[in-house]
């Protein structure tokens, strides 16, 4: 009885060494999140906040000093019409960049997820794109658009046609804006569709085989709910890059001409270094913030209430 005693308080004894041990491993774990939080937190959360304290100021931007003006940057802004303009244009760059790359992007992946000749380096040449800088992809577009030496020109001109100048047209360079990004970046959408297609059961095909469902039958009722986990992902991505579209229109247009192509990135910098308006360009910065948060996070909420367990 004594010894079966003595294995209990043994085993008790033994519970209470290893528990702590179990808990400080666990509080150990915390400190692998340190660099990365302090990484995130001198590179994103820091200039966030101080752009917040420097957009109620009239800081030009190289000056020592900073004049509190209170909210008269933000009531400068809302009656500015450049800022309803830029607005207009990176809402046009987020959301038509966002259509045009998941739904092109699907049709890759639907093609390519078929046992087709070629298949890989089709999808090399797709994803290549992705691979370069975007203002070195503004400027490779630029040398096609471009009035003056173009290669689109050349064209129209060696079939007797009239030059165009496309990208000093502001009807028309917002759109090119939208086309170059959604080139680029297609390539990114189509490798998470195929993976997402991939994933899907062939069993669910052959079951609706046997109930004779049609082709578009299958896509909806199986392929799109299946997909909806990439969907979310990839309309979150492009929403985001298209929002905060820079380099591609600082290569094609310059924002010109005038403000007809600016986004809003591109006016905060025009702001920031031309005009020398940084308390300005601030403001502008929380708002594109507040559009960029506020749009993503509605379209993460929206696709994640339709994804569906497989």
């Amino acid at each position: 009885m004594s010894e079966l005693v003595n294995k209990s308080q043994r085993a008790i004894a033994h519970k209470g060494v290893v528990k702590p041990r179990k808990v400080k491993k666990q509080k150990s774990l915390w400190w692998m999140y340190l660099p990365a939080l302090i990484v995130v937190s001198v590179f994103i959360i820091y200039p966030f906040l101080n752009g917040i304290r420097v957009s109620f100021t009239d800081w030009n931007g190289f000056s020592q000093t900073k004049n509190w003006v209170g909210l008269e940057q933000y009531k400068r802004m809302f009656q500015d019409s450049n800022t309803w303009l830029v607005v207009k244009n990176t809402l046009l760059y987020g959301i038509g960049s966002t259509i045009f790359q998941n739904v092109i992007g699907l049709l890759y992946a639907l093609l390519l997820n078929k046992s087709i000749r070629l298949k890989s380096l089709t999808r090399t040449i797709i994803y290549l794109p992705v691979i370069i800088s975007p203002l070195v992809m503004g400027y490779i577009w630029y040398f096609f658009f471009a009035y003056q030496g173009g290669a689109l020109n050349d064209v129209l001109m060696l079939f007797g046609l009239n030059k165009i100048n496309a990208l000093g047209n502001p009807d028309v360079n917002p759109w090119i804006i939208v086309f170059v990004n959604t080139y680029q970046f297609v390539g990114i959408a189509m490798i998470i569709y195929l993976a997402g297609l991939q994933s899907i059961s062939k069993d669910f095909y052959e079951a609706a085989d046997i109930d004779g469902a049609s082709v578009f039958q299958k896509f909806k009722n199986i392929t799109l709910p299946l997909l909806m986990p990439a969907i979310t992902i990839n309309v979150v991505l492009n929403i985001i890059g298209g929002l905060k579209l820079f380099d591609v229109i600082l290569a094609l247009t310059g924002g010109g001409p005038g403000n007809a192509s600016q986004s809003m990135s591109t006016f905060m910098y025009s702001l920031y270094f031309s005009r020398q308006d940084a308390g300005y360009a601030a403001t502008q910065g929380v708002l594109m913030a507040f559009i960029t948060l506020v749009f993503s996070l509605l379209a993460l909420a929206y696709f994640k209430r339709k994804e569906v367990d497989a």
